[in-house]
């Protein structure tokens, strides 16, 4: 049995049976949509809340896990002498970081807070590794270490469909946006320490496919690539095209598509595509 426990948190966008599989702990953050509160991938399923998110006039309010959680969790988690990587979606996008780094401090158990800098499956790669090390009995400091590898050869990019809430999340102003729907313009972003970053536009889904699939060759280009997702906020389409397109420069890549969290589909808005690989 390993003597080093895996924490995180509900964004991570990985299925139950890979967390059951390398016993991950998952603490889930909370969505209010219309005055009622759910927990994060336990009482509200992401194709659900994509429905009550297009009738909303508000944009859902997420909200991170109370410090007391974190602590519970550590504590019940630490009984048997083990030490404890809690690793967390980007701080630049939530309070979770701080609820868990509070808990960590008052704590009696060894806990490591990690910031992932990323969300979604970009935390995955993250945090399965560090699961599947502690399996094999490596020590906190080698999975540290892995940890932050990972971190620095992992690229997020994300395309969304709609700027609304974008701007609601104040992401961007509404003049920007304005001129943006007019020209049915869809940004790209990706994820730069762990903040949303635009870094190109498009205006349309085979745009969108072509630009992320040569970002992808030019990233990947003399490594080895190690893990590739796709998580989508109800595009489906958008996602399988784009993993069919990465399979016809990169035939034995496996690629993962999963519906994201509605704490991710918040901020991004329906229709939205996030890409993310780890390569060597």
């Amino acid at each position: 049995m390993s003597n080093v426990r895996i924490v995180t948190d509900s964004t991570i966008d990985v299925s139950k049976e890979i967390l059951d599989e390398y016993e991950i702990t998952v603490v889930p953050l909370s969505i209010t949509i219309d005055n009622n509160t759910y927990t994060d991938g336990v009482d509200l399923t992401p194709s659900e809340f994509i429905k009550m998110m297009k009738q909303s006039e508000e944009l859902p309010k997420s909200s991170q896990p109370p410090t007391g959680k974190f602590l519970e969790v550590y504590d019940n988690l630490s009984k048997d002498g083990s030490a404890i990587i809690s690793i967390h979606m980007t701080r630049g996008m939530s309070g979770t970081m701080q609820s868990a780094q509070g808990a960590a401090q008052m704590s009696a158990a060894d806990v490591t807070v990690v910031d992932s800098m990323f969300i979604s499956k970009a935390l995955g790669f993250q945090v399965i590794e560090a699961a599947k090390m502690a399996k094999k009995g490596y020590t906190k400091e080698q999975i540290l270490q892995r940890v932050e590898e990972i971190r620095k050869n992992t690229t997020l990019y994300i395309t969304v469909d709609t700027l609304d809430n974008l701007v609601k999340g104040g992401r961007i102003g509404r003049g920007k946006a304005l001129i943006g729907s007019l020209l049915n313009i869809k940004p790209i972003a990706s994820l730069q320490d762990g903040v949303y970053t635009p870094i190109g536009k498009v205006r349309s889904q085979s745009q969108a496919i072509k630009y992320l699939v040569k970002q992808f060759a030019d990233d990947v280009k003399g490594k080895t690539v190690k893990a590739v997702g796709i998580a989508h906020a109800d595009a489906f389409d958008l996602a399988s095209k784009l993993k069919q397109a990465i399979a016809d420069i990169n035939p034995n890549c496996p690629v993962d598509i999963s519906f994201t969290t509605p704490v991710i589909s918040t901020h991004t808005g329906p229709g939205a595509v996030g890409f993310m690989f780890f390569a060597e």
